[in-house]
């Protein structure tokens, strides 16, 4: 009989938790068409989207959750995250605590950046680069259930030259690591080493393949601007990248670098602030997506408005950075290159990723557009168009809510309060 009882109550269990979900709304945005609809309705079943539009059909049997006066979304999507670092707008000490934590107390760490990630709407996420496969943990951690986050596609280490951005042993006095930087950190010279780094990254988890083709704005030994790997070298790195069926991202500010990337095929140009006319309109025809990583810009001003923040080797990048990339943006937008939503989040605190949408519209977006830029564009640029990214049946359940009407006021997005991701509500309330 105990037995009986026993496997009723298992049978009423996952009766209930297999009941579709009816979300309701005011208003609704697949992220793919022109225009928002009403009312809003997606219904869920089985982790998966099963119908959504004003014509879907409810079941009857279906729990209901009404939203009011509030629009539906796919969930967001990040381009460009460091959810394994910390936002600190003091470099030297942000530098010494990286020395001091082990991988552990950074993943630890890491867990509520993830948290808050996911609480602002953000369903899915690429992180490109990350020390000691920390990323690799997160993801894995995430996909199995056992923390709350953000689906996760991840680089491991960012791949570059020697002294170049990705350098992370450049500016230290000679052995200070007691080693060169090599592949375990990776760091190569020419065609053959570039191959040898994607492989050595695929071979220990990475999704994606990140590199740095330019200087940075935070690194201590290079210009902003100048290019690091030759021609060949980014041929070779994309072509194995490619071959293997990842995709390619290249951090790239200065024009001349970028052009390099792009003209190996890489998939997206993270930041790009000194793009120029030629570089954007080769981007423009091979189809090449710009992740323009506004939100990094807000968080140098923070640094640079407390002053003495930033070493003298950074500030003045950092200011040059600042008073280019709108205008680059704009141009981008003008031109029609396509445009995927990243953020950079580290370099500013995290949670505050939807603000990205809101300067993109400020630079001569439509809300509507900057929307499929953090959906349906993003889900593309990652490859899994055919999983998320858009309220569609058959679709993962990845789907937000934000008062009001996103295209009137594209601010909404800023105020997410419901999150659902496949088929799980981690947040209701607001």
């Amino acid at each position: 009989m105990k037995l009986i009882l026993t496997l009723l109550a298992a049978a009423l269990l996952l009766s209930a938790q297999s009941r579709p979900i009816v979300l309701k709304a005011a208003r609704m945005f697949d992220g793919k068409g022109d225009r928002i609809v009403s009312p809003g309705l997606v219904v869920v079943a089985g982790g998966r989207i099963s119908a959504a539009g004003p014509g879907a059909q409810l079941p009857a049997n279906a729990e209901t959750i009404d939203l009011g006066d509030a629009t539906l979304l796919p969930g967001l999507m990040d381009a460009h995250t460091h959810l394994s670092m910390q936002f600190a707008i003091d470099f030297d000490k942000e530098l010494l605590d990286g020395l001091k934590k082990t991988p552990a107390e950074r993943a630890l760490e890491a867990t509520e950046i993830l948290r808050k990630t996911l609480y602002a709407g953000f369903t899915t996420v690429r992180d490109v680069g990350a020390a000691d496969h920390v990323d690799i943990a997160l993801r894995n951690a995430v996909a199995n259930g056992r923390i709350p986050g953000p689906r996760m596609l991840v680089a491991t280490n960012s791949i570059g030259a020697t002294g170049g951005h990705c350098d992370g042993l450049a500016g230290f006095r000679r052995n200070l690591f007691g080693r060169e930087s090599g592949i375990e950190d990776g760091i190569g010279n020419g065609a053959d080493a570039m191959r040898a780094l994607v492989r050595y990254n695929v071979k220990y988890g990475a999704d994606v393949i990140k590199t740095c083709a330019t200087g940075g704005v935070l690194s201590l030994t290079d210009d902003v601007d100048t290019p690091q790997l030759t021609q060949e070298e980014l041929n070779a790195l994309v072509d194995e990248a490619h071959a293997l069926r990842r995709k390619t991202a290249a951090h790239a500010h200065g024009a001349e670098g970028a052009k390099r990337a792009i003209r190996a095929g890489i998939d997206s140009i993270e930041h790009g602030t000194f793009l120029d006319d030629e570089a954007l309109d080769l981007m423009k025809a091979k189809g090449t997506f710009l992740v323009p990583t506004l939100m990094a810009i807000e968080g140098l001003k923070i640094a640079l408005e407390k002053g003495n923040m930033l070493p003298p080797a950074i500030e003045p990048k950092a200011r040059a950075a600042a008073k280019q990339i709108d205008e680059t943006v704009r141009k981008a937008i003008q031109k029609g290159v396509r445009i995927g939503l990243g953020t950079d989040a580290a370099v500013y605190p995290h949670g505050r990723n939807a603000e990205e949408l809101t300067h993109l519209v400020r630079l001569g977006m439509k809300p509507l557009d900057a929307i499929k830029a953090a959906t349906s564009a993003d889900a593309e640029l990652f490859g899994i168009a055919a999983r998320t990214g858009s309220l569609e049946a058959g679709k993962l359940a990845d789907i937000i809510a934000v008062p009001g009407d996103p295209s009137a006021d594209i601010r909404a997005v800023t105020r997410v309060f419901f999150v659902m991701k496949e088929g799980v509500v981690h947040r209701n309330g607001k």
